[in-house]
């Protein structure tokens, strides 16, 4: 099945595409819901018996190879190229033969063909079709100024937007009953799976204007999209946002399929980190997200198989990091749509995204990440050092505080969650509790002391804001609708004392 069958259009509109050091060009984007087309304007043959290849000698040069079969031996070869001219046929010379003697030769030529090529530099004009504005056969509104091959079927000459070749319709190469039509042709496919797209010049914070480009999973880009205006752009990138949201939404579904309950994906998506360079101020490099279970992970590619999740650049326990959305006057540069992620150790990592919708998605998405693994752990315990001695402190969802002695077992004191009226830290390993007592209304210093401050004061951070989900009617109503979409399979219910 043509997989056009089976996407339904989302958006259609015309833009210049710069590819490489090439002049821009128009070209029509094409989006439906898995793939991103662009194309070229070309003229085909859409009747009569169109030409195998160009050239021949009654029109003074070689045979032109000019359209070589998908995963055909030819193209698998590595050795023929579009744009070759033919020279010898199983060593029968042909550079002086009529292009019609030429296709014979093939056809005769059995199962086994060797070709002898020669790289064409510069096509003649016949061969490389002007779109022009005075032409019959070209209405004027569509004229992109390019020149263009003579048709797609057979052995088809590609064309080169640099060319400045001009030929009237009437030097057409002709003959009776053949009738050639300006159409839109595929340029290039870009499936929207697990690709990224971005505004920004690659590794800086500098934007460019109504432009973008789209790279495909396995690195194929798109080339620079220039939109007409600001709203345009903005309006693109939005629908190919949305289609990469969808499609990874649905496949996190299927994945899930194979993961167990606590191993669940909540969250896979494209953003770029920011790393200071020696050689200049930062640097962005593309980085692919994942939460899944208990973890955060940071990807190179996005992971494939399960195999995959075994290799990833880092990992971080989700309810021992700290995620902060960043305002504008937070920001560390011309990149806007940021967060950071504080690690266990107190590592800070610094992440740019595209649009506000990216922004906002991956905040839910940590929001509930974190939820879900404390509702899953539901207490932590870290041991610490008080005057001295080994203590141990678990914090309990249903209970809050514990201090306990690490070798008889005996608890020292608890408070509720609901009884921390303030804590601080040195920065480095102690961290001062300033807990109520229930009965005197007094305050009650305690003071701990932690190998691995920060994961402690992240993990305290993730309980009370599971805890206040759990009162917010709007989360708890999202994540029924989670559940029964199939995004999260967690069914346990929290019970706690406040």
């Amino acid at each position: 099945m043509d997989f056009r069958t089976a996407c339904e259009e989302t958006k259609t509109g015309i833009c210049l595409l710069q590819d490489g050091n090439q002049e821009p060009f128009k070209v029509r984007l094409h989006l439906a819901k898995d793939i991103l087309m662009i194309q070229e304007q070309d003229v085909i043959c859409v009747s009569g018996e169109p030409f195998y290849s160009g050239g021949g000698a009654e029109h003074n040069i070689p045979v032109v190879i000019s359209k070589i079969s998908k995963e055909q031996r030819a193209e698998l070869s590595g050795l023929l190229f579009i744009g070759d001219a033919i020279l010898q046929i199983n060593g029968i010379n042909v550079r002086k033969c009529r292009h019609e003697e030429v296709v014979q030769v093939l056809r005769n030529a059995g199962e086994e063909v060797t070709l002898t090529v020669s790289f064409l530099k510069r096509a003649p004009a016949f061969l490389k079709l002007p779109l022009n504005e005075d032409c019959a056969c070209a209405p004027s509104d569509q004229s992109s100024g390019t020149s263009s091959p003579l048709c797609d079927s057979g052995l088809h000459l590609n064309y080169h937007p640099n060319n400045t070749d001009t030929l009237s319709c009437s030097s057409w190469p002709t003959s009776p009953g053949l009738r050639w039509e300006k159409r839109w042709c595929d340029l290039r496919l870009i499936p929207l799976l697990h690709c990224r797209f971005s505004q920004y010049v690659p590794g800086t914070d500098l934007s460019r204007q109504n432009a973008f480009q789209v790279i495909a999973v396995d690195g194929v880009s798109s080339g620079i999209i220039q939109c007409l205006s600001a709203e345009d752009c903005i309006d693109w990138l939005q629908a190919i946002a949305t289609n990469i949201s969808n499609l990874t939404k649905h496949n996190i579904k299927k994945i899930n399929r194979n993961f167990p309950v606590n191993q669940q994906i909540v969250y896979m998506g494209w953003c770029e980190v920011r790393e200071q360079d020696s050689l200049q101020d930062c640097a962005y490099s593309p980085i692919f997200l994942a939460l899944r279970g208990s973890c955060l992970y940071k990807f190179l590619a996005p992971p494939v198989t399960t195999w995959d999740w075994t290799r990833a650049e880092k990992t971080f326990s989700v309810y021992e990091i700290m995620c902060k959305i960043l305002k504008d006057s937070d920001l560390l540069d011309r990149r806007k749509h940021c967060f950071t992620v504080q690690s266990e150790t107190g590592e800070d990592l610094y992440f740019s995204v595209e649009l506000d919708c990216d922004l906002a998605q991956w905040e839910r998405a940590f929001q509930t990440a974190t939820f879900l693994e404390v509702e899953r752990i539901q207490c932590k315990t870290y041991a610490c050092v008080v005057e001295s001695h080994l203590m141990g402190l678990t914090i309990d969802f249903s209970t809050g505080f514990i201090c306990f002695d690490a070798a008889t077992k005996a608890v020292l004191w608890r408070y509720k969650f609901s009884q921390l009226k303030g804590s601080s830290d040195d920065g480095k390993s102690k961290i001062k509790f300033l807990f109520q007592n229930p009965d005197t209304k007094q305050i009650e210093a305690k003071e701990l002391e932690f190998s691995n401050l920060f994961a402690v004061l992240h993990c305290i951070h993730s309980f009370f804001a599971a805890k206040v989900a759990c009162l917010d009617p709007l989360f708890l109503g999202s994540q029924a609708t989670a559940s029964a979409s199939g995004s999260s399979t967690s069914t346990s219910k929290v019970k706690y004392t406040t």
